[in-house]
């Protein structure tokens, strides 16, 4: 399915698509047999909207539709799960990018765009001494250990 999607990614978005990436159980590498595939689309030039954009995206879908009942038939029940941000969007970090801080697989990046964005992040939650604390197949973050009662900070 991976093999296919970036291409049918690229067909519909073309020269306005900045990145690709794959996360989640998909990005981790422990997918199971149904597992969604979690992907951040970032691309120029977006409708505005959630709707609008989920609209655009569903001609990926169509081209993807032969190969998904293909896939069901042999019983593996995938879905996609796209998160499509602007360049600008995307820029301004999300929370989303925690779980992409250590498990991503940026398949492309158009002049290293999400790979500074999280180097950044990454450098900033080194520097406020965050870790991420493993429970079983889950995780939370521990942002800042020595926080103060009342104490603001920013990621």
């Amino acid at each position: 399915m991976i093999e296919k999607l970036l291409p049918a990614v690229q067909a519909v978005y073309g020269e306005r698509l900045v990145t690709f990436a794959i996360f989640g159980s998909v990005g981790r590498g422990t997918p199971g047999f149904d597992s969604d595939i979690d992907f951040l689309i970032v691309a120029r030039n977006l409708p505005a909207g959630r709707v609008k954009r989920i609209r655009e995206f569903e001609r990926v879908e169509e081209r993807l539709a032969p190969l998904i009942h293909s896939l069901q038939k042999e019983g593996i029940h995938t879905s996609l799960s796209p998160i499509i941000k602007s360049p600008e969007e995307a820029d301004k970090g999300s929370p989303l990018f925690l779980d992409m801080v250590e498990d991503v697989k940026i398949l492309f990046d158009s002049e290293g765009f999400l790979a500074d964005v999280l180097a950044r992040l990454k450098d900033r939650l080194q520097a406020l001494g965050s870790r991420r604390v493993r429970m079983g197949n889950a995780w939370y973050w521990v942002l800042k250990p020595d926080i103060k009662a009342g104490e603001v900070f920013e990621i």
